[in-house]
């Protein structure tokens, strides 16, 4: 199953010979002794590179779970839980990595010394099971599942523009205003061009015409910044140039509740100690910081 599974994360039986510390042929030798053992064929072989079979992709994943609760339920028993070891992968949102996570991971890794961070910045929801995450920060209102979520805080949608392009083009009153106006849109905060605002009458959906479309919120407030135009961004990515007024907010009244903040896991049988340990620091970093 070792075997099998270093095939499958690093690509091919020579790279899995490299982190095992084997031959390749003693890999080919594992592979092939456990696929006769089953009586199905695991991997195809080309000249470049390896390919699960729909067995054996079903095997690998399982094999994969079952060989990670061998290791907690080893470290839980033997008692390694006082010393976090190994490697924790962590996934948030770009902007919010950057600016509220990578320092607990360096607080974090100062503090362990035997565990390497893999960290995963990136403007969608990834899959902690599949993508093999342990920990990830999630920006909004969560789905049922199986993970288990510590909220952390909240933050809000709010719109913004410099300085500049308002004095040039006005400042928009009302929701509906923004049609008349250029509009830069972030496709990782709003896939949907028509945005969500509320009153003390009912909800208000007003359809968006951008100017300017981008695949990432780092894009949009620096479009913004330049005086293109009008965006809407998540309070803490703003909030440094609004105290600077180089950015001024919109529509205030007509603000969306705000999106709660969680640090999302998951649910395991033995916990291990290198993922509590970053939780915890985490949620109190997080719950102290005044942004949120």
């Amino acid at each position: 199953m070792r075997v099998l599974v270093a095939v499958g994360e690093q690509g091919g039986f020579a790279a899995a010979s490299r982190q095992l510390d084997i031959s390749p042929a003693a890999v080919t030798r594992a592979v092939g002794a456990l696929e006769e053992q089953l009586g199905v064929q695991l991997v195809q072989r080309t000249t470049r590179n390896v390919r699960f079979t729909d067995a054996g992709l079903r095997y690998y994943d399982d094999a994969r779970a079952i060989l990670q609760s061998i290791a907690e339920a080893n470290e839980a028993a033997s008692g390694i839980n006082a010393e976090p070891r190994g490697t924790l992968s962590v996934t948030a949102p770009v902007l919010f990595g950057r600016m509220f996570v990578m320092p607990t991971i360096i607080e974090y890794m100062q503090r362990y010394p035997l565990v390497k961070v893999n960290a995963n910045f990136v403007d969608r929801v990834t899959n902690l099971v599949e993508e093999g995450m342990d920990v990830a920060i999630r920006i909004g209102n969560l789905p049922d599942s199986s993970l288990r979520a510590v909220k952390v805080g909240q933050v809000r949608r709010v719109l913004c523009a410099s300085p500049a392009y308002l004095e040039a083009h006005g400042t928009p009153q009302i929701p509906a205003d923004l049609m008349q106006h250029s509009m830069i849109v972030s496709s990782a905060l709003s896939p949907r061009v028509e945005w969500r605002f509320e009153s003390r009458d009912e909800p208000e959906l007003v359809e968006i015409n951008p100017r300017l479309v981008v695949t990432s919120n780092d894009a949009a407030l620096s479009a913004a910044l330049g005086g293109l135009g009008i965006t809407r961004l998540l309070s803490y990515q703003v909030r440094s140039e609004v105290e600077r007024d180089n950015l001024r907010l919109l529509l205030e009244s007509f603000e969306e509740s705000p999106w709660p903040v969680h640090v999302v896991h998951r649910e395991e049988k033995y916990g291990s100690s290198k993922v509590r340990a970053f939780i915890d620091l985490m949620v109190e970093r997080l719950r102290a910081h005044p942004h949120l």
